[in-house]
């Protein structure tokens, strides 16, 4: 699991637009309305939201939390280029309330088991959704913003600075979560 790697590999969300996630969204038109910009972004941002939560049954829920904290923020836009990022940084946000909240769940026994490998791309192997699965359930035992800046990294293949501005930390703690995340997951990876 080197930086030289390949990213994991995940299927898209049910019932996104395959040709929004593997390509950049389409720009949206002046004047913004939720309307478009759900149309236009809502695959690209289950993408993001499926790539740090691992789990797509909890995908459609955080989805709608970001628009809804778009239509609110819509006005502030003043550039309509920057729509992506800063919908992609609302994603990343809600993700992390998510995560949090699955930690307290797990924590009073209230979270199940899941299974990973279903997540897998369709042209992924046996093997690699296996190590896929076992690569998310580790990722479940992290600290939320060391699994969140790794999984930016590794999985959705983010520059070091974009995943400071998404996690609204500096560069070097950054560096210092990814490297966290990647010494646990290659100790528990290898004895696991």
């Amino acid at each position: 699991m080197s930086s030289g790697t390949p990213h994991l590999r995940l299927c898209p969300p049910p019932g996104s637009d395959p040709a929004i996630v593997t390509h950049d969204a389409p720009t949206v038109s002046v004047p913004l309305t939720i309307e478009r910009l759900f149309a236009d972004y809502a695959g690209y941002v289950a993408t993001v939201v499926l790539r740090v939560l691992g789990r797509d049954h909890e995908v459609d829920d955080v989805v709608q939390e970001v628009f809804l904290d778009a239509m609110s923020g819509l006005r502030s836009v003043q550039n309509p280029a920057a729509v992506r990022g800063w919908l992609k940084t609302i994603a990343v946000r809600k993700a992390c309330r998510h995560l949090r909240k699955r930690k307290v769940r797990a924590f009073l026994g209230l979270e199940r088991d899941c299974c990973y490998e279903h997540i897998a791309d369709a042209s992924c192997g046996p093997e690699e959704r296996a190590l896929l699965g076992r690569v998310y359930r580790q990722l479940d035992l992290l600290p939320v913003s060391d699994r969140v800046a790794w999984t930016l990294r590794h999985v959705d293949g983010e520059q070091l600075d974009t995943i400071a501005t998404l996690c609204g930390c500096s560069l070097a703690t950054v560096k210092r979560r990814i490297a966290a995340a990647q010494a646990v997951l290659e100790r528990r990876l290898r004895h696991g």
